[in-house]
């Protein structure tokens, strides 16, 4: 191996190719996706990828399955070491309620907390009209793009002060609300209704209406969210089974002595 190859810069230039190929897989992380579309996204030549997806199977971050990768068992390790205790206990509470809302409304439901100034979802089910939605199980999504985000910010005074104190927000669409004087309108609204909704905020093509979850100390400990396609979905047609299935899940969050949001430090959530 040569000076240049051990330089700094190459080596980051060589985790910078490994996350970009990672976050390219998308909803195909547990399916797989072949190597030349995992190069397609990631802007990579097939042999650069191919290469980096060789390092990666080898620690056990990604698997070959046939010609095609998919998360490995590394990966899902560390994922699941992300989460706090106090996360699998909101998920165990509330995936019954997650079960609920699908049962009455059939489309796609997300079950997710606050980490920082992001959502993390918890669990996912998906309903009979599938929209390609950035949203997976363990991953995360700034907050102030989506309607399960929006609906646990404005129920936080502190995360709600980190967002609309925020003059360079993340974009994800041409509709993602970044200006804070319209976000920060938006979301008194959203205190006041108990509903947050989103129209292709986070993605083209994807609409979504959620609600809070509150434990003890009237506190919003999570989010449950009802999403499908913008055109021919309407939002509003479900807030009835949410706010239903919402004050049930807090009442059972309050049983269960669940009482403090889920997210990183202050510091560490810019």
């Amino acid at each position: 191996m040569t000076d240049t190859e051990n330089t700094p810069r190459d080596d980051r230039a060589a985790i910078d190719k490994a996350f970009s190929l990672l976050t390219c897989f998308g909803e195909q992380a547990a399916s797989g996706i072949g190597v030349s579309e995992l190069a397609r996204r990631a802007s990579l030549s097939k042999s650069t990828a191919f290469r980096v997806l060789n390092l990666l199977e080898r620690n056990g971050v990604v698997e070959r399955v046939g010609s095609s990768y998919r998360f490995g068992q590394r990966l899902h390790d560390l994922g699941a070491a992300v989460y706090s205790p106090e996360q699998d206990r909101i998920r165990e509470v509330l995936t019954p309620f997650l079960a609920d809302l699908y049962e009455f409304t059939h489309e796609t439901v997300h079950l997710a907390t606050l980490h920082g100034t992001d959502v993390v979802y918890l669990a996912k089910l998906y309903g009979h009209r599938r929209v390609p939605a950035p949203s997976r199980v363990g991953g995360r999504v700034p907050a102030h793009c989506t309607a399960i985000g929006k609906a646990l910010i404005a129920n936080d005074p502190e995360v709600f002060e980190m967002i609309t104190s925020n003059t360079h927000l993340q974009r994800l669409t041409e509709r993602t609300v970044v200006d804070v004087e319209e976000l920060s309108l938006q979301l008194h609204r959203i205190r006041r209704e108990g509903l947050a909704f989103e129209i292709e905020e986070s993605a083209p093509g994807l609409a979504c209406v959620a609600v809070p979850v509150f434990g003890v100390g009237n506190r919003a400990i999570a989010g449950l969210s009802v999403s499908g396609p913008a055109a021919g979905f309407d939002p509003r047609s479900h807030a009835a089974a949410l706010r239903r299935v919402s004050h049930a899940a807090s009442q059972a969050l309050r049983r269960a002595g669940v009482g403090a949001t889920v997210r990183l430090p202050h510091a560490a959530a810019s």
